[in-house]
């Protein structure tokens, strides 16, 4: 097995930053040489960790810390605020027939990071909340 890849970065919350990850992702995935399809849904995963990070954390002024872990193999998504934290046992799944019937669609990000990752952890205190998500590559 190659040496992983590794990017860390730390992104404030202006507008579309969540992209600036991405874009991230997607040039150490072309020097790896991982295909675009591949590399789908990474792209999602990561879009949703990192605003949800940023919008939920509790924070005036939040940052999040980025990090990917990459070799052909896979990939290791790793995203952290510092912020209040939550319990998330207590976060509920949604349910599809009260969300088509309410006023706002929003709150699947975790059911979605969940259900896209081969390996999904969520830990999370009053010093803020670290998202660790795995994805196969081959």
């Amino acid at each position: 097995m190659e040496e992983p890849v590794r990017l860390k970065m730390s992104l404030p919350q202006v507008p579309d930053i969540e992209l600036v990850a991405i874009e991230g992702l997607e040039r150490l995935a072309k020097h790896l040489g991982i295909s675009e399809e591949k590399i789908g849904d990474a792209r999602i995963l990561v879009n949703e960790a990192v605003i949800n990070a940023l919008e939920h954390s509790g924070r005036r002024r939040p940052r999040v810390r980025v990090e990917f872990t990459v070799t052909k193999e896979k990939l290791i998504i790793f995203v952290r605020d510092y912020g209040k934290g939550f319990k998330p046992e207590e976060i509920e799944d949604p349910n599809i027939a009260d969300k088509l019937g309410a006023a706002s669609k929003r709150g699947w990000g975790l059911k979605l990071m969940k259900s896209m990752s081969d390996d999904f952890l969520i830990e999370s205190n009053e010093h803020g909340t670290r998202i660790t998500i795995t994805k196969h590559l081959i």
